[in-house]
């Protein structure tokens, strides 16, 4: 562990860092903070947070910028998240309004992107761990319904089909009669194939059996991959850590990986962050800091995260998250 002294002056460094992206140097520390030592000394204990790999140095200046395992030390030990009263003001203004669940996750995820000024995302209920358990079919008009596709850990999705051709009430009620009986158990990822093989089934007891094939197919397809959602991806642009183009294709290349997102957080690498339910968790991945903050809705889980430069405010982010997450779960024990 650091000393006093060492932390105080780690912890100015971090946060100056964070607020102006320029590199430290022992001046800025004493004119800015105030410190109670010299110039000397501030130079001396900056020396060792480096010879410990807290800081590093850059080649531009003197001045010096939080490692990884800075940012690291900072957030196990040096921060203390506190929601300000303005932010709390937006987030319970939005919050008070009435919307669905599936509403408030998502536009939860656009408040993120708006306040951080980076990219964030929620991920979904994994269709590889869900089943399918039952399966309903509204007839809006003759040329559109509504399916309710609900699965073994009690989430619905509502899909909306419109047709290029007529679809009678009877090849609706024997479509979903024989879906029910021949997909009910089947894990969502393989329900496509499923279908598949009882096409033959369809063919003889539906007239409309291939418009009714292809919605069913599209339906599940989405259902399946449609589980993280994005917002402010482009904001990343906007960051100059990832000015360098060959890094912020690597970025993209990851906001395409659902299977990358949802290994966040079992890393050994991931540590807790301190919030009032504990369920803030951080990462680094190739020079990308996640923080990230799970929910449970009912017997399903969902994650709702902020992804940008290490030289992010972590003391703003765990608290917003914190405070959407907090929120999310109330909402739903009231809608239940």
């Amino acid at each position: 562990m650091l000393s006093r002294r060492q932390e105080i002056i780690l912890k100015a460094i971090v946060e100056e860092f964070i607020r102006t992206a320029e590199p430290i140097g022992s001046k800025t520390l004493l004119e800015q903070y105030g410190l109670s030592c010299s110039s000397a000394t501030i130079r001396n204990e900056m020396n060792y947070l480096e010879t410990e790999g807290l800081l590093e140095k850059t080649h531009a200046s003197s001045g010096r910028v939080p490692s990884t395992y800075g940012y690291r030390y900072y957030v196990e030990y040096l921060m203390d998240s506190q929601l300000e009263e303005k932010e709390k003001n937006q987030l319970q203004t939005f919050f008070s309004r009435d919307l669905p669940l599936e509403d408030v996750i998502q536009e939860s995820c656009d408040i993120l992107s708006n306040m951080t000024n980076l990219t964030s995302l929620v991920l979904g209920p994994d269709a590889n761990k869900q089943s399918l358990a039952h399966i309903k079919l509204f007839p809006l008009t003759d040329r559109s319904a509504v399916a309710v596709i609900i699965t073994d850990q009690g989430h619905a999705e509502n899909k909306t089909f419109h047709f290029e051709d007529k679809v009678s009430v009877e090849d609706i009620q024997n479509c979903t009669a024989i879906l029910n009986d021949y997909l009910v158990g089947t894990l969502i990822n393989d329900v496509v194939e499923k279908l598949n093989e009882i096409k033959p089934i369809l063919e003889r007891s539906v007239k409309r059996h291939e418009v009714l094939f292809n919605a069913f197919v599209q339906a599940f397809v989405k259902f399946a991959s449609d589980n993280v959602y994005f917002s402010g991806a482009t904001n990343m642009l906007y960051q100059p850590e990832f000015s360098d183009i060959e890094k912020l294709k690597e970025i993209m290349k990851m906001f395409d990986d659902s299977t990358m997102w949802r290994s966040i957080g079992t890393s050994e690498s991931s540590i807790k962050v301190k919030s009032p339910d504990n369920k803030g968790e951080l990462i680094w991945v190739n020079d990308v800091a996640i923080v990230s903050s799970v929910f449970n809705i009912g017997e399903e889980e969902g994650k709702l995260m902020v992804v940008g430069p290490s030289r992010m405010n972590y003391n703003k982010i765990v608290s917003i998250l914190d405070f959407a997450t907090q929120f999310i779960e109330s909402q739903y024990k009231k809608k239940k």
